[in-house]
């Protein structure tokens, strides 16, 4: 049997944590950010956990954590 290979893409966006839930960064962070408010810029730098519809997926594409 040969090994399972982690999705490169998924490896970069997500981490598994300890208790088994996915941490991931949160959306809208990238550019444009002049006309957000410094509260909202402030939020988004919380790490953020992917809701349970994905989270199946995301661990069967990090096989290893």
């Amino acid at each position: 049997m040969p090994k399972i290979k982690t999705h490169s893409a998924t490896k970069k966006r997500f981490a598994l944590t300890a208790s088994g839930k996915v941490k991931c960064t949160h959306m809208n962070k990238r550019h444009i950010l002049t006309k957000m408010s410094h509260k909202r810029k402030r939020q988004l730098r919380n790490t953020a956990y992917a809701d349970a519809t994905c989270v199946r997926t995301v661990k069967k594409l990090l096989p290893y954590g």
